[in-house]
């Protein structure tokens, strides 16, 4: 894909009897794919929340020592990748904030809208707060009670603070939080970033069972939890001892589901399951689609690693033309994507993919990827099949063109540098080096998904952005209601 940035992954257990950090420590295992450049957790016996982050993949930030001394029945962990504030360790979540009996942390996918307008009503500096998820904290502390309370009704200041707050804020947000004795998670209105709810069932070593909030459904399978329901746009469920609880914070004409499309495409794992739907399932009958829509003439489908091969597999199966491996993937190498600069990025291709040159030397290629934003790690890999003698690179893109910037969540470059705003679709090919390319029609994208009638946010590909959205440098189309 190139040169697009997703945010966090987010993941919450509250269970007794069980190891949860551990619990935590598989799960943001599970969502690594969602940030790479820091991850934490806080956790919680009931009287003291405990948080240890630092920058780097999860296997680097927890060891067992470290896991060892983290005790405690709720536990919130979060991986992330900066699109709202510096990739530096004080960026790192989860936030915490000492307030009330024991304090909250706080983990966010997304990206809210209207940062500078909350900074000003707050009556903070700009530039005072380093992050969104900073000012989200520092909002909620700011709304605890100004006296504690004495006893059994401390443990409501979070919710009392949530449902002050969260009406305030515009945008993407999914929010992982935690006090002493709650577990929460809230998504935005749209609902733009997901978020789930997971139930651990009840053994005999542990007869309560426990709930578990994750980013993705995969975080659910892998610490052997069901899925229970995806939290609904607009929803705060809150878990204690009583098990979760559902609030609405949101004004009913606030809610208006529109979940990031490109969670389909690109960011989100192939075996997740989101609106009811396998993500590989769909990527499959996106390349169906495409090779109705834009077929080739060719010897060989190829796909590029990972998000790219469910869909060269259904090109391939629609057109008749023989699938195959062209590329190969270094495991142990990142998304390219998560490289914070430009020469990084071009470093990071070529460590990351290789040609298997017996099998694409001599043959008409249809490439098929899930997007392309600026174009350089596309011209990068289509020179790469060239040189290991593809005799014809024909690239096909299981999305339509990516021409406008998103505000919720997704750090793209600046509307100028996207290659497909600046120049017609007929001229692309010649840029990047191919012998043609081929898009996916929006209508193709939302139809391959299956999801019926639910809404999405496609502001990346059409430029109707849901909501109010930053000044830009020069006007959006707005499908705000």
């Amino acid at each position: 894909m190139g040169q697009v940035k997703e945010a966090c992954g987010v993941f919450g257990v509250y269970a007794r009897d069980v190891d949860v950090p551990h619990l935590v420590f598989d799960g943001l295992f599970a969502l690594q794919h969602r940030g790479q450049e820091s991850a934490g957790m806080a956790v919680s016996d009931g009287d003291t929340v405990t948080v240890v982050k630092d920058m780097g993949l999860v296997t680097s930030v927890f060891d067992q020592r470290t896991l060892s001394s983290l005790q405690g029945h709720v536990a919130l962990g979060h991986v992330r990748y900066s699109t709202t504030g510096p990739s530096t360790w004080q960026n790192s979540q989860p936030v915490y904030r000492s307030v009330g009996n024991a304090g909250f942390a706080l983990g966010h996918n997304g990206n809210l809208t209207n940062v500078e307008e909350l900074a000003e009503a707050a009556g903070m500096l700009p530039g005072i707060v380093a992050s969104d998820s900073e000012l989200v904290g520092e909002l909620l502390a700011r709304a605890y009670p100004a006296v504690d309370r004495v006893g059994g009704e401390a443990d409501t200041d979070l919710e009392q603070a949530l449902l002050e707050v969260l009406p305030r804020l515009e945008g993407a947000f999914a929010f992982g939080l935690l006090d002493a004795t709650h577990l929460v998670g809230v998504r935005d209105p749209n609902g733009f970033r997901p978020l789930c709810l997971g139930r651990i069932d009840p053994t005999p070593g542990a007869p309560e069972g426990g709930w578990v909030v994750a980013s993705e459904t995969p975080a659910l399978d892998i610490v052997g939890a069901e899925l229970v329901r995806e939290i609904e746009p607009g929803e705060m469920v809150v878990i204690d001892s009583d098990g979760p609880r559902s609030y609405r914070p949101f004004a009913p004409e606030r809610i208006d589901p529109r979940l990031c499309v490109f969670e389909f495409v690109y960011f989100a794992r192939p075996d997740s399951r989101l609106l009811g739907r396998e993500v590989h399932a769909a990527r499959h009958r996106m390349g169906e689609r495409l090779a109705l829509e834009s077929p080739a003439d060719a010897d060989l489908v190829i796909g590029v690693p990972d998000s790219g091969v469910p869909a060269a597999e259904g090109f391939a199966a629609r057109s008749g033309l023989p699938f195959g491996q062209g590329l190969v993937k270094n495991r142990y190498i990142g998304r390219t994507f998560i490289a914070p600069t430009h020469e990084a990025r071009v470093d990071g291709v070529r460590r990351k993919l290789n040609p298997l040159r017996e099998s694409v030397s001599g043959r008409r290629l249809v490439v098929v990827d899930d997007s392309i934003v600026r174009g350089t790690t596309t011209r990068q890999i289509v020179r790469m099949l060239r040189d290991a003698g593809a005799r014809e690179v024909h690239l096909r893109i299981s999305s339509p063109p990516f021409r406008w910037p998103c505000y919720y969540g997704i750090a793209t470059p600046d509307r100028s540098e996207l290659v497909a705003a600046g120049m017609p679709v007929d001229e692309i090919a010649g840029h990047l080096g191919a012998d043609s390319v081929g898009y996916l029609s929006l209508d193709g994208l939302v139809g391959s998904v299956g999801a019926g009638d639910a809404g999405f946010c496609t502001a990346c590909l059409t430029g109707r952005y849901p909501t109010r959205v930053p000044s830009a440098r020069e006007p959006v189309a707005s499908a705000h209601r």
